[in-house]
């Protein structure tokens, strides 16, 4: 008799009247293979080749350079310029085109090489090694889901749960605040803390250790852990002593301090003797040329990135001594990156709120002279100008962005006392961010798969570098490496190296290539091109092939103004949304555009008494954007623009009861116009506004408070509301540019630092 129970799965075994004539059944659970090693991948952001005390700075970064002394530093690993492509590289194996992550995962541009997230058709490493009995968990900065996607609701596919990761604690974004960072916990948001001595490196590191405690004490299956830093990417916050504690110590400047590194890092052998220290790049000028009040506020640039990657390392210290006091440590593998070059985002003068650089403002010396000493504490938004950014490349040539090797050439530690038995070595074969799947899938053991959960896969298209873990003779196996970002490109081909600085708006077939023998010029300092043109010419052709290869094209060379369009939706993007109390924050990229628009805003409240006071809703932090709150038993609206704030309070007192408080914005020119603040459609005041015109703001909104860095400063965070928020109101007008447009114009009037 066939009993009904059979068909509801795939049962394999026996089914009888009653289990003594009946035979159990299991289905098998892959395991990871026997002795297979942990893995720990650790990635740093913005960190130039220089900038860790092992590859040259005199940052002190202790722990991380016990891992290079236990370990082996790789001088030829390679990058692809910018933060979401590089991740999709090391976990999917493929190279970002490949997997449709040309660009940032902001954007979705419309083509399979910038989707903004990785296809489905390359596995990633989080998903390969879960299949293989791995627990797996991600921590720390994501960025490799569309940020439309990224509200309470979804939807969920390319977050870390779904690509892999079974347990994520982080952000999803490109960059937060260190002190008021916007968090997700698995698949949903949580207010950020209000503890004033937080620090998000810290939380990252307690949560790590948390999540591995309780694997190690209910399990023997291997981790994998993905800790993805916010620290070195702007802003540079740490705590006040680690900042205070570099006080001084960068006051000669950049170019001492580039020739200090660039001694060390020959005597440490990290660059052969015979390298040279490349020119200042453009628009960095000489130390000795800037003014007294120019060098003082660039060297506190500096001294807080110090105190911040210096704080770095002492969480790395704190994860690295739990895995040794655990017993662990000896058989994992502990990979160390970072996912481009220092950042030229701060531009000339670096920047106390880098929403301007989103802007298109440019912050001068005088302008952020009077927040000096706040530098690297909660409510600015700071990065360091050029001149540090090319110090803690050095020796190398420009910055993030760039395809030259100050954008590409990273550093690299690996540490594995039970499968690497160098200790403090070099390893100078030529890397991509590609290899370390392949690298971390040979250490284990397992095959990446060639269908995943019905989805056929991409071949991998980076290589094991295992080979030369005990032999640092070892010929390096990768002849040929292409590179693509923002239009730049370049092509590596068996030591010789082709590259172009683009400038946007300038047609791709004039600009012009430079040649590099890589093998005896370190820092691309000698340009073949005039000399070498017949081999420049064959470089060029076979970028152009790899570009077919591996999906490159078309090519695009539009950047910040992506953020300025939003994928299209059915019927259009909606011009009306209506939030409800107990909402969660919501990103920065899923909220309401207010953008070049005329627009209202309704909230419908009761009060029982007029003492019921707080925030309505909120979009962004003390860097910039807009709040709607009730305070003295008035309305009040707040106009945050790049930390100067209109205000506009109510010329009456609330009643209590029921009542609609509302903004209206009527556009009156180009990101200008009236706003006026009514109480029961009512007006009660009002203020000409200038909007800012491409990011409305560095952080989220909140609904009923003020999470995080308060908008205002005339209240502190969260001021929840406390009477009875019935919801809050967008209603938007077709009334703007094509913001699109409009922004690529502003962009090719305004080029990127050269």
């Amino acid at each position: 008799m066939t009993h009904p129970g059979a068909g509801r799965e795939d049962f394999r075994g026996r089914i009888g009247t009653t289990v003594a004539d009946s035979e159990p059944w299991w289905a098998p659970k892959t395991g990871a293979p026997d002795g297979a090693p942990n893995v720990l991948v650790m990635v740093l952001d913005d960190t130039g080749f220089a900038q860790l005390g092992c590859f040259g700075s005199e940052i002190e970064t202790p722990n991380i350079d016990a891992l290079a002394a236990g370990g082996l530093r790789f001088t030829n690993f390679h990058t692809t310029a910018l933060c979401s492509p590089t991740r999709a590289c090391l976990l999917s194996g493929r190279n970002h085109h490949s997997v449709g992550m040309r660009y940032l995962s902001n954007v979705d541009t419309g083509y399979s090489n910038c989707r903004g997230v990785i296809t489905p058709k390359a596995a990633t490493m989080a998903e390969v090694l879960r299949e293989h009995g791995y627990n797996t968990f991600a921590l720390g900065k994501w960025h490799l889901a569309n940020m439309e996607d990224c509200t309470p609701s979804g939807p969920f596919e390319h977050w870390p749960l779904q690509r892999g990761f079974e347990r994520f604690y982080g952000f999803l974004g490109g960059a937060t605040d260190q002190f008021s960072p916007e968090l997700t916990v698995d698949n949903h948001p949580i207010d950020p803390p209000s503890d004033p001595a937080y620090h998000l490196s810290e939380d990252l590191v307690d949560q790590a250790i948390a999540m591995l405690a309780a694997q190690r004490s209910t399990t023997t299956r291997p981790f994998f852990m993905y800790l993805a830093f916010g620290a070195t990417h702007s802003p540079h916050q740490a705590p006040k002593a680690y900042i205070d504690k570099y006080r001084g110590r960068f006051d000669d400047g950049w170019d001492a301090a580039r020739d200090r590194w660039f001694a060390r890092q020959r005597e440490m052998g990290v660059v052969p003797a015979h390298a040279k220290l490349s020119p200042l790049n453009t628009r960095v000028v000489p130390w000795n040329t800037l003014d007294d009040d120019a060098k003082r506020l660039y060297a506190r640039m500096q001294e807080a990135f110090a105190g911040f990657l210096d704080h770095t390392d002492a969480q790395i210290g704190r994860l690295i001594a739990f895995l040794k006091d655990v017993g662990v440590l000896e058989n994992t593998l502990v990979v160390l990156l970072s996912d481009n070059g220092a950042s030229q985002e701060g531009g000339k003068h670096g920047s106390t709120n880098e929403l301007a650089f989103f802007n298109r403002t440019h912050q001068q010396v005088a302008d952020m002279l009077p927040d000096i000493e706040r530098i690297g504490g909660p409510h600015l938004y700071n990065n360091y100008p050029l001149g540090w950014a090319q110090a803690g490349n050095t020796p190398l040539r420009f910055f993030k962005q760039n395809t030259y090797e100050g954008g590409i050439r990273d550093p690299l530690i690996m540490h594995w006392p039970k499968g690497i038995a160098a200790r403090g070595e070099l390893r100078n074969q030529y890397h991509h961010a590609i290899d370390i799947m392949p690298t971390v899938l040979a250490a284990v053991g397992v095959q990446a798969p060639s269908v995943y959960r019905g989805h056929p896969q991409l071949p991998v298209e980076g290589m094991p570098i295992n080979y030369c873990f005990d032999d640092a003779g070892a010929e390096g196996r990768r002849t040929t490496q292409y590179y693509e970002m923002l239009g730049h490109r370049a092509i590596w081909h068996k030591g010789w190296k082709a590259v172009t600085m683009h400038r946007p708006g300038v047609p791709f077939e004039q600009d012009k290539w430079s040649l590099y023998d890589t093998n005896t010029d370190f820092a691309e300092c000698d340009d073949l091109a005039e000399k070498e043109p017949a081999r420049l010419a064959e470089m060029i052709q076979l970028w152009w092939a790899q570009a077919g290869q591996y999906n490159v094209l078309p090519l695009d060379d539009r950047g910040i103004e992506l953020f300025s369009q939003r994928r299209p939706t059915p019927g259009g993007p909606p011009r009306t949304h209506r939030f409800l109390p107990n909402t969660p924050h919501i990103d920065r990229f899923a909220i309401p555009d207010l953008r070049n628009r005329s627009f209202r805003i309704h909230a419908n409240i009761e009060r029982d008494t007029a003492a019921a006071a707080g925030v309505l809703v909120a979009n962004g932090a003390r860097t910039g954007g807009y709040t709607l709150y009730i305070q003295d038993n008035r309305a009040v609206y707040e106009y945050n623009h790049l930390g100067r704030s209109t205000r506009v309070t109510a010329a009456r007192e609330l009643h209590t009861g029921p009542a609609r408080i509302s903004v209206s914005f009527a556009k009156t020119a180009e990101h200008k116009g009236r706003l006026t603040l009514l109480v029961d459609d009512e007006p009660v005041g009002g203020a000409d506004i200038e909007l800012m015109p491409w990011r409305q703001s560095l952080f989220g909104m909140d609904i009923g408070r003020d999470t995080g860095s308060s908008v205002s400063d005339a209240y502190v965070s969260p001021n929840r509301f406390a009477g009875r928020l019935i919801d809050v109101c967008f209603e938007m007008d077709d009334d703007r540019e094509d913001l699109a447009r409009h922004a690529r114009v502003e962009a090719r009037n305004a080029l990127t630092d050269q």
